[in-house]
């Protein structure tokens, strides 16, 4: 009667302790499954002031624009010490990474095939000459349609990943606090030669802008992601 007495003592015991492990396993495994976004929501800084990155910081975070393939081999534009705009690092491949911008507020990385690069180029001229945005773009426009800047002959898409919050995050090398729009320039392209409408018939949906110009371009823009 003692024995057993101590036996189902013994079993009680057992499947006590054995209860606290399988919590645990359940606690430890939904922690795992966490969607990633919901914990860097937890994370999110407001106010984040413009940062100044070194060069390796800068190239780490202008590549996450990129699609994953062609990041290792993709040319880098950024600022130095200066604020001078620069090339931080050559490519190997068709992609071109620019990083953000220390002295303008929010944060913004972009990535655009090479043959879009003449005529992101030219922009960047035009700006520091102090030409406004309508006067860069009718600039190009003329410039484009005299055979006297090239343009991408097929089309050429460029990726943006932009937040008026957003930063580097540099422990984990990761942007926070962002969100991706994307452009296909096609020149020249127009609604009847694309089937796209000129405005987004719901969110998310690609449309076409500047239709019939050298700058026409596809704009798909993702909802945000409000836990992001």
């Amino acid at each position: 009667m003692h024995s057993s007495k101590i036996y189902r003592n013994t079993l009680i015991l057992i499947s006590f302790l054995l209860l606290i492990v399988s919590c645990k396993e359940v606690k430890e495994n939904n922690d795992l499954l966490k969607p990633e976004k919901e914990v860097e929501s937890v994370k999110v800084e407001k106010n984040i002031p413009n940062q100044k990155l070194t060069a390796e910081q800068q190239i780490a975070s202008a590549i996450l624009s990129a699609p994953i393939e062609v990041r290792e081999g993709a040319k880098v534009y950024g600022y130095g010490n200066e604020g001078n705009f620069t090339v931080l690092r050559e490519g190997t491949n068709e992609m071109v990474c620019i990083a953000d911008d220390p002295n303008k507020d929010g944060f913004e990385v972009v990535s655009y095939h090479k043959e879009l690069d003449p005529y992101m180029a030219r922009g960047r001229v035009l700006k520091a000459e102090g030409k406004s945005g309508v006067e860069r773009r009718d600039i190009r426009e003329k410039e484009a349609l005299k055979g006297l800047l090239k343009m991408p002959k097929k089309s050429a898409t460029l990726h943006i990943l932009h937040g008026k919050n957003g930063y580097f995050d540099i422990d984990s090398t990761k942007i926070r606090n962002a969100n991706y729009r994307y452009v296909v320039y096609i020149p020249f392209a127009t609604q009847s030669s694309t089937g796209l409408s000129l405005k987004p018939n719901s969110p998310g949906h690609p449309w076409l802008m500047f239709p019939g110009k050298a700058n026409a371009h596809i704009m798909i823009t993702p909802p945000i992601n409000e836990k992001k």
